[in-house]
């Protein structure tokens, strides 16, 4: 019996990590992973392609990227 091909999962939210830039500019936002619920929606599986400087993880809903 051949094995059924999921299609991959969103993500619930998106991973960034935030840096201040001083007074009287903008913070840098860069994204830096995923998070995926749990089948029980228990819980969260972070992806992270890095790892912030500061510690800081922020956690976004997850929005399909423009298609340009």
């Amino acid at each position: 019996m051949a094995k059924q091909q999921q299609s991959p999962m969103k993500p619930a939210y998106s991973v960034f990590t935030v840096e201040d830039r001083g007074e009287g500019n903008d913070p840098f936002w860069l994204k830096i992973g995923a998070a995926f619920e749990h089948k029980d929606g228990k819980g969260y599986n972070l992806t992270l392609q890095a790892l912030p400087t500061d510690g800081r993880l922020v956690l976004r809903e997850y929005k399909e990227p423009d298609s340009r």
